[in-house]
């Protein structure tokens, strides 16, 4: 099996034993990313649709490391500290996505990391 880790100063640093991303083949397996702002290692966001922003700016840099875009994203997972907040979070992911969106499935959990509201974690492939 080929397996080629993803990482980038662009994104987080894993806060933990993973890699940002490990791609296989054609397939880019991105780990879940939270609001952290990789210039400060801080969550600075305010409010749910600035962390969804800050958390889709990161998979994008992710992605770019890989060559990949979110239109190569197959399937996402969304995990909320809340479900009323799914709502804003559609409103705000929706915007990456240009027509064709990954398959997805969205879970409220107890606590996230950080003790943020959102992770999004991703599957991706490219040279389709």
């Amino acid at each position: 099996m080929e397996k080629k880790i993803i990482n980038t100063p662009n994104a987080p640093a894993p806060i933990g034993p993973y890699s940002q991303a490990v791609q296989s083949g054609n397939f880019i397996f991105l780990s879940g990313q939270v609001a952290i702002n990789p210039a400060t290692g801080q969550v600075e966001a305010k409010d749910i649709v600035s962390e969804t922003h800050q958390v889709m700016h990161n998979l994008k840099a992710v992605l770019t490391a890989a060559n990949a875009t979110f239109d190569h994203v197959l399937k996402t997972t969304i995990l909320l500290s809340d479900m009323s907040l799914f709502g804003e979070v559609n409103e705000v992911y929706g915007k990456y996505f240009s027509g064709d969106f990954p398959a997805r499935e969205t879970y409220a959990v107890k606590t996230l990391p950080k003790n943020v509201n959102i992770e999004i974690s991703m599957v991706a492939c490219v040279n389709l």
